[in-house]
């Protein structure tokens, strides 16, 4: 009865830890009697020394015994070390259980979190996600350019520019007493070949001839 409320699988995940117990608890004990046997062997050992010269008899009986002694001793040392070796077996195996069930635990719950994923759904929430990214940056455009761009006409602002721009160069010529430089007549031009400071050369010619008259006239007076 108790299995149907669980505790079967209880038991069955303790046993690993059970048998390892009882093997220790083994295991002392076969260590305990290796060493009672160990101190027979030497007990004996010395009593055949003792009577070797005075009663072989007895010396032979003392080695009798330590040679039976000697092969309990065999036995409960080959006991002991194939009880260590299913201990570490066992400790072994368990390790590989539990990191097994461990393994077995995270694959369910990657199971359970991938349950309701699929690639086209994931997919899908991509390309929405690319969809709204979008729309975010065409709605930045939208009230960047609303807010930067204003209504007004941008050949109306020019004018008006400009028109302020002539008023304030007026100011100025007003204040200083200067003349406009629209108001300025320009002088005409020199001739073409003329250089600056220079006259043309038949000018030059008739400067000439005219100071000759006047000295033909003045020697005629």
């Amino acid at each position: 009865m108790w299995g149907w409320f669980g505790g079967g699988a209880a038991a069955k995940k303790d046993a690993p830890k059970k048998a390892i117990l009882q093997l220790r608890g083994q295991l002392e004990m076969l260590s305990k009697r290796e060493k009672h046997l160990q101190n027979q062997m030497d007990e004996q050992d010395n009593l055949a020394r003792k009577y070797v010269n005075s009663n072989k008899n007895a010396a032979k009986a003392a080695l009798r015994r330590k040679k039976q002694f000697e092969h309990t001793l065999d036995q409960t040392r080959g006991q002991i070390m194939t009880l260590e070796s299913e201990i570490y077996s066992i400790e072994a195996a368990n390790i590989n259980k539990e990191t097994l069930d461990a393994m077995k635990n995270a694959s369910s719950a990657m199971k359970q979190i991938h349950g309701g994923l699929t690639i086209d759904k994931v997919d899908q929430t991509m390309e929405e996600l690319r969809e709204q990214h979008a729309i975010g940056e065409e709605i930045g455009e939208a009230i960047t350019q609303s807010i930067g761009n204003s209504a007004f006409d941008e050949t109306e602002l020019d004018d008006e520019l400009e028109a302020l721009q002539q008023e304030e160069l007026d100011n100025k010529m007003l204040g200083t007493g200067a003349v406009p430089a629209d108001k300025i007549q320009r002088l005409p031009t020199a001739p073409e070949g003329v250089k600056a400071g220079k006259a043309p050369v038949h000018a030059e010619e008739e400067d000439e001839e005219e100071e000759l008259r006047k000295l033909q006239a003045e020697m005629a007076m």
